[in-house]
């Protein structure tokens, strides 16, 4: 049984203009010990999606389908079992953690207060293992007597870190965690998960814009747009093949290193992202795509399979590489 299970998750927000569709039937499976990478741009529906797992959203989302959070559907969960799971069973790196963290309280107690919560750990005990998940964060223990102020971006970032380990969660779901971090600091707090999630067999669920960030972070790699997953498969595999025109432009995004070429003119991808209220009929990549066929603007489309052979042809069986593009399914019927 999988640590986490999606099954057609969909996230609609009502207004008074109408229900905007934010998450459009995503599925996706996690192992214990698996990393787990979700990508795409700003509005794609990523961190609607990370919200959702942890019934976060505000009360104008309206949540459907399954999520199986070890056998267990979220969703209909009582708000008393709700509240024993978080942080204790899965837990949550907010983005920005100078505005999730109380700038009026010591590190050491918000770091304490899960454990506190939860009944694991109080006065003197809390304390120790408030010391211990600080040096496990690379943190020397002196700093649980200060405030968020004056800790570094980094810092800050290491005591989110620290906060969502405090109840060995079997679970991490982390929104954007490096975003506002220089690169020496992100590439810190990177390495400090990667190796917390191998030595802890945590599930993780890392969001972000950065493709290059997530391949070499996680074992799997979803591509979010307009709400939907639109590739899906090794991250290593997405990054260096992406078999959809929207995953292949997000990877070209980034200069490659030691070639002045890419570096002066980095491919990107023209126009933005469909505005979810109004979302295109068939594909909804089609308007920004350089590929797209008359066809794409009315038929639907689905995850098909689109791993490569040694020959270049598509894989028929067992396949881990998917994409929803109508240039995957022609090669795939032409086997």
């Amino acid at each position: 049984m999988s640590l986490l299970e999606l099954r057609d998750v969909a996230v609609t927000y009502r207004s008074a203009a109408g229900d905007v569709p934010a998450v459009r039937g995503v599925s996706l499976s996690l192992a214990e010990g698996e990393a787990l990478g979700v990508a795409g741009e700003s509005g794609s529906g990523k961190s609607t999606l990370a919200m959702s797992l942890l019934r976060l959203l505000p009360r104008d989302a309206l949540v459907s389908g399954e999520i199986l959070l070890d056998g267990e559907d979220v969703l209909t969960m009582s708000w008393g079992r709700l509240r024993a799971v978080r942080w204790a069973s899965a837990s949550l790196i907010f983005q920005g953690a100078q505005h999730a963290l109380n700038p009026v309280r010591r590190i050491g107690d918000q770091i304490a207060e899960p454990l506190r919560v939860h009944g694991m750990a109080t006065g003197a005990a809390a304390r120790r293992r408030t010391a211990e998940l600080l040096e496990q964060v690379g943190l020397p223990a002196w700093r649980a007597g200060g405030y968020p102020h004056e800790l570094s971006g980094g810092q800050r970032q290491r005591v989110m870190i620290a906060m969502a380990l405090a109840c060995s969660p079997r679970l991490i779901v982390a929104d954007e965690p490096t975003t506002a971090l220089d690169v020496m600091i992100q590439a810190q707090v990177l390495s400090l998960i990667r190796s917390l999630v191998a030595e802890h067999g945590i599930g993780l669920i890392m969001i972000s814009h950065d493709l290059s960030v997530l391949a070499a972070t996680c074992d799997r790699l979803a591509v979010m747009y307009a709400g939907r997953v639109v590739e899906s498969g090794p991250s290593r595999e997405v990054f260096r093949d992406a078999r959809h025109p929207y995953g292949r432009a997000l990877a070209e995004a980034f200069p490659t290193v030691g070639d002045p070429a890419s570096r002066l003119a980095p491919r990107g991808l023209g126009g933005d992202p469909p505005d979810p209220a109004h979302l295109p009929t068939g594909c909804s990549f089609h308007p920004r795509c350089p590929v797209a066929l008359v066809s794409c603007a009315s038929e639907p489309v689905e995850l098909w399979p689109a791993s490569r052979t040694e020959e270049g042809r598509i894989e028929s069986a067992e396949v881990s590489h998917t994409a929803a593009c109508v240039h995957v399914r022609v090669h795939q019927e032409a086997r």
